[in-house]
């Protein structure tokens, strides 16, 4: 297993050397040691760690905010925050660049790493986030997702085909996809789901319910019957103009 990469920005020695033994006795592995922000910044470039330890109060023409803040915007490291200081003009400007965690010196080994894997954790939990983001961008984007949508189930986006959609059901804050085997779960809302799927092959039927029209095999007012799975759905009063309009008649 590969052992996490710290970089350690303290400028004073003894500190510096205590907290980088420390690293070292917990299993993490120590890519480097600065005592500007100048250096930290050079450091952080070249190594490419996992994680700063950085000390806001720094000799020099950079302090530890300013070198943190452009850790982040260049190389999106997580940076943990030391320092003895913890007045609210301190924090103030500590919170503006978003840090991973706050250690408050004198500090216990456990400290350390209690905080470093918090903060690893939330790097990651958040860069998984950004590309499950970014990937549902490309599709809105995309010109051919009419016959697909992606579902989450248990932290994977899963591809569904729409023709596999018997009926949408609305639990509160929650919409259940169901098709034939399978129900997803999902924190959305109705209306947005309605938006993300063809107005010619599926309608709101209630405000609870939408329907694939393909799936219909009886209308029987006030209900509707799917096929195969035999689900009775209701047909709300509001929306069954809109019903017989989509539907095919002779």
């Amino acid at each position: 297993m590969l052992r996490t990469n710290v970089l350690v920005v303290e400028d004073e020695n003894i500190v510096s050397k205590d907290i980088q033994h420390s690293l070292k006795k917990l299993g993490y592995n120590v890519v480097g040691a600065a005592a500007t922000g100048e250096k930290a910044l050079a450091l952080a470039h070249e190594e490419l760690p996992d994680i700063v330890l950085m000390d806001i109060r720094l000799k020099g023409n950079m302090n530890g905010i300013e070198a943190a803040s452009k850790i982040k915007a260049d190389l999106k490291i997580p940076v943990i925050y030391l320092t003895a200081y913890a007045d609210e003009a301190t924090l103030t400007k500590a919170k503006v660049t978003e840090p991973y965690g706050y250690i408050i010196k004198p500090f216990k080994e456990i400290d350390i790493h209690t905080s470093i894997e918090m903060a690893l954790y939330k790097h990651a939990k958040e860069k998984e986030m950004l590309k499950e983001r970014n990937l549902l961008y490309s599709l809105v984007e995309s010109k051919d997702t009419r016959n697909f949508i992606f579902v989450k189930s248990n932290s994977r986006l899963v591809k569904l085909k729409t023709e596999e959609i018997y009926y949408i059901e609305a639990l509160k804050d929650y919409v259940v996809i169901n098709t034939l085997n399978s129900r997803y779960t999902i924190h959305s809302t109705m209306k947005d789901i309605e938006r993300k799927l063809s107005g010619d092959e599926f309608a709101r039927v209630h405000r609870s319910f939408i329907v694939r029209l393909d799936k219909i095999a009886v209308i029987e007012q006030p209900n509707l019957i799917l096929e195969n799975d035999k689900k009775t759905v209701p047909i709300g009063g509001s929306y069954k103009d809109e019903l017989v309009r989509k539907i095919k008649m002779v």
